[in-house]
C-alpha cells in the first residue's frame, strides 16, 4: 500500500483470513489485504468487479467491439442535448426577470430574486440527479427521465405566457404605471402556477446538468495512448456547446420575444429542447455506459458508522488483523477502480480494521473495504475545491440582473442596430467563445513556456486563474459604475433609471463582461475536468454535481447577500435608499461591486490554500505489486 501503509505491531500471531474455505496466511507486518465484497459478503475469491472503466452497452453487456461505440461521433450528441438545456436555462435567467416585471407586474427586486431562487434550486438539487445516475440509473436513463421533465416545465411556461388566464390585465399598464408600481399585480394563484413550473423545469435541469459531462467524457476509453488530451478537449467543447446555447438564448430568442411575445419565446425553448431530446435518443447505439454502483450514500454511511464503533479500537491492538481490502486490481464495488490508501483522515481507517472479533462474514455495517473507505475521503478532500468557485457563481449570478440594470440607463446602438438589452449577456458568452477557440494556439502555448505544463495548465492553475480574473471583473464594474451614476446625476437622469442616456454607450459594460467570460473559460472548465478525473470511478456524477451545487449556493447567496446588503444600507422609515435601490441612479452600486472585491480577493487567497494542499490522485501510487509480492515471500507459519 506504499509508503502510507500503516502497520500492525510487531510480533503479533499471525491469523489467516478464511473465505468459503480459502486460507491467506499474511505477514504480521503488513497490513494484510483480503477479498470481501461489500454488498455481497459471500461472493467466492477473486471475482471482484472489473474497474469503473469498463464500458457496458445500454443493457449492461460488455461491448465486444469498442470501435463501433464511443468517440467523438456519440459526444457530438451529447453536446447537441446540452447546447439545447442551456440555451433554456440562460433563456429563462435573462427573460423571465423581464417577464415578471413587464407582464407579472413583480417589482425588480423581487422578480430577480425569484429568479436567483429557480436558478439555485435547479443547481443543488442536482446532488439528486447526480446520486440517481450513480446509485441506480446510470446517466444515460438519468438524462432521458429527466430531459423530459424539463419539456414539460418548458410546456408550462409556455402556456402561462400564452393564454391570457395566467396573466394579470396589461390593458391600463403603461411604462409609468410600472415605474409607480400601479399597474395590477398577479393574482396569488398565478404566481403560483408560474412558480410551480418554473421549478418543475429546474428540477428538470438537476438531473441533466451533473450526468451530462460525465456521460460525454465517458465515451472516451482512458487506457486510450491520447486519453489525457481527448478529455481535455472534450470538457474545452463541451463548455462550448454551452456557450452556443447561452448565445441563442440571448439573441434569437431576445429577438423572437421582440417581434413575436413571450409565449413565442418560451415555446421556442420547449421546442429546442424537444429536438435536442430527439437527438439524444437517436445517438443511443453509440453510447457507451458505465454501471451504476449502487448507493453511494449507503456507502458513504456504512464507513461513518463502522469508524465510529471501532473510534476506540487501536492501530497497535493485538486484536488487529489488517486493513480490508481485495486482492488484485479488480475492485470490490460494482462500476469502480480500485483506490490506493492514503494517510488522510486516519480516523476514517478504523472503517477498514479488520478484527479477530469481526468474525468471517461481518456486516458492511461494521467493515469496509479500503477502497469504501477512500471514496469517503475523496468526497472531503474534493470539497474545498468547488466551494471556492462559489463566489464566482454569485458574481455570475448578480450580473445577470445587475448589469442589465445598468444596461437599461446607456445607449446600446451599435452603429444603426440597436441591441435589445437583455441580449448584452451575450457578450461574455462571445469572449467564451472565442477565448475557447484560440485557447490550444494562443493559450496554451503561452502558458506551457510560463508552467511547464505539457496542456499549459494544470486543472488547478485553471481554476486559480479564472477566479483571478473574477476579481479583475468586478473591480472594473465598481469603477465603471462610479462613473455611470455620476454621468447620470450631472445631466438630469436620476431619477430616470429606465431611460437611456444617449451620449453613454453601453458597450463600457464589455470590459466586465469579457473579464468575467475569461473567468469561465478557465475557472468552470478546469473545475469540470478537475472533478470529473479525481472523483471516485462510481461517483463520477456526484463529482460532477460538486460544480452545480457551488453554482446554486452562488445563487442563493446571491439573494442572501442582497437582502443583507438593502437591510443594512436602506431605511424606508428616513427615506434612505440602499445600495440596491431599484433605481440604480440613486443607489450605491459601486459600493456593492467593490465588496464583491473585497470578497472575491478573500476568496482568492482561500483558494491559494486549498490547492496548495491539494494532492491530485494520479500522484498517488498503488502498491498492490508490492504487497503481493511481499505475501508470495512470505513464509507461512503454523
Amino acid at each position: 500500500m506504499g509508503s502510507g501503509e500503516i502497520k500492525s505491531p510487531e510480533g503479533l500471531p499471525e491469523t489467516p483470513a478464511t473465505y468459503d474455505g480459502v486460507s491467506n496466511p499474511i505477514h504480521s507486518k503488513k497490513l494484510g489485504i483480503y477479498f470481501l465484497e461489500s454488498d455481497n459478503r459471500r461472493m467466492a475469491f477473486g471475482r471482484g468487479y472489473t474497474g469503473g472503466t469498463t464500458p457496458v452497452d445500454i443493457h449492461g453487456k460488455p461491448i465486444p467491439d469498442l470501435s463501433k461505440t464511443g468517440g467523438w461521433i456519440a459526444a457530438l450528441f451529447i453536446f447537441g442535448n446540452e447546447m439545447a438545456e442551456r440555451m433554456a436555462y440562460f433563456g429563462l435567467s435573462v427573460n423571465m426577470v423581464a417577464f415578471m416585471f413587464y407582464i407579472m407586474h413583480r417589482p425588480f427586486t423581487s422578480s430577480s430574486n425569484a429568479v436567483n431562487n429557480f436558478l439555485g434550486i435547479s443547481q443543488v438539487s442536482s446532488v439528486l440527479g447526480g446520486f440517481l445516475a450513480d446509485a441506480y440509473l446510470g446517466r444515460y436513463w438519468t438524462i432521458a427521465i429527466f430531459t423530459t421533465i424539463y419539456l414539460a416545465g418548458l410546456t408550462g411556461i409556455t402556456l402561462c405566457a400564452t393564454m391570457n388566464i395566467f396573466m394579470p390585465d396589461q390593458g391600463q399598464c403603461d411604462q409609468l404605471s410600472l415605474l409607480l408600481g400601479n399597474c395590477e399585480p398577479a393574482k396569488s394563484w398565478q404566481m403560483l402556477y408560474l412558480n410551480t413550473v418554473l421549478y418543475v423545469t429546474g428540477f428538470g435541469a438537476a438531473g441533466i446538468r451533473p450526468c451530462v459531462s460525465s456521460f460525454g467524457a465517458d465515451q472516451f476509453d482512458e487506457r486510450g495512448e491520447n486519453y489525457k488530451s481527448h478529455l481535455d478537449r472534450f470538457f474545452n467543447f463541451f463548455y462550448l456547446s454551452v456557450t452556443i446555447g447561452a448565445i441563442v438564448a440571448f439573441t434569437l430568442v431576445v429577438y423572437i420575444q421582440m417581434k413575436h411575445g413571450w409565449g413565442s419565446a418560451f415555446g421556442s425553448l420547449a421546442i429546442a429542447m424537444g429536438m435536442s431530446n430527439m437527438l439524444f435518443f437517436i445517438g443511443t447505439p453509440l453510447y457507451r455506459h458505465r454501471l451504476p454502483g449502487g448507493s453511494p450514500l449507503t456507502r458513504v454511511a456504512q464507513v461513518l458508522v463502522a469508524a465510529f464503533q471501532k473510534r476506540k479500537a487501536s492501530f497497535s491492538s493485538s486484536e488487529l488483523i489488517g486493513l480490508y481490502e481485495v486482492p488484485g486490481k479488480r475492485s470490490a464495488i460494482k462500476g469502480s477502480g480500485k483506490i490506493a490508501h492514503t494517510d488522510d483522515f486516519r480516523c476514517l481507517d478504523k472503517a477498514a480494521l479488520q478484527l479477530k472479533e469481526d468474525g468471517v462474514d461481518p456486516s458492511p455495517w461494521r467493515l469496509c473495504t479500503v477502497t469504501q473507505v477512500e471514496e469517503v475521503k475523496i468526497l472531503i478532500k474534493l470539497v474545498p475545491i468547488p466551494a471556492c468557485t462559489i463566489m464566482l457563481n454569485l458574481i455570475l449570478t448578480e450580473y445577470l440582473t445587475l448589469s442589465v440594470q445598468q444596461a437599461y440607463t446607456l445607449n446600446t446602438h451599435l452603429g444603426h442596430l440597436k441591441l435589445p438589452v437583455t441580449s448584452m449577456p451575450v457578450f461574455p458568452c462571445l469572449s467564451i467563445f472565442l477565448i475557447l477557440s484560440l485557447y490550444y494556439s494562443v493559450f496554451v502555448p503561452i502558458f506551457r513556456r510560463i508552467t511547464g505544463h505539457p496542456r499549459g495548465a494544470s486543472q488547478l492553475q485553471r481554476v486559480g486563474i479564472g477566479l483571478a480574473f473574477s476579481i479583475l471583473s468586478v473591480a472594473w464594474a465598481a469603477i465603471f459604475e462610479r462613473y455611470r451614476r455620476k454621468y447620470a446625476i450631472e445631466h438630469g437622469y436620476e431619477f430616470s433609471f429606465l431611460t437611456p442616456m444617449p451620449n453613454l454607450s453601453a458597450y463600457w459594460l464589455l470590459i466586465q463582461y469579457c473579464l468575467i467570460g475569461i473567468a469561465e473559460v478557465f475557472c468552470i472548465v478546469g473545475l469540470l475536468e478537475f472533478l470529473y478525473e479525481e472523483a471516485p470511478d462510481a461517483m463520477k456524477s456526484i463529482g460532477s454535481a460538486y460544480a452545480a451545487l457551488a453554482g446554486g449556493i452562488g445563487c442563493f447567496a446571491a439573494s442572501i447577500l442582497n437582502s443583507i446588503v438593502k437591510s443594512v444600507t436602506g431605511n424606508p422609515d428616513k427615506r434612505q435608499q440602499s445600495w440596491l435601490s431599484q433605481n440604480i441612479n440613486t443607489g450605491r452600486f459601486e459600493y456593492f461591486y467593490w465588496l464583491l472585491t473585497v470578497l472575491s480577493a478573500i476568496n482568492f487567497c482561500a483558494f491559494l490554500y486549498s490547492a496548495r494542499r491539494y494532492k491530485y490522485r494520479a500522484e498517488q501510487k498503488f502498491g498492490i505489486q508490492e504487497v503481493v509480492t511481499n505475501k508470495q515471500n512470505t513464509p507461512a507459519r503454523g
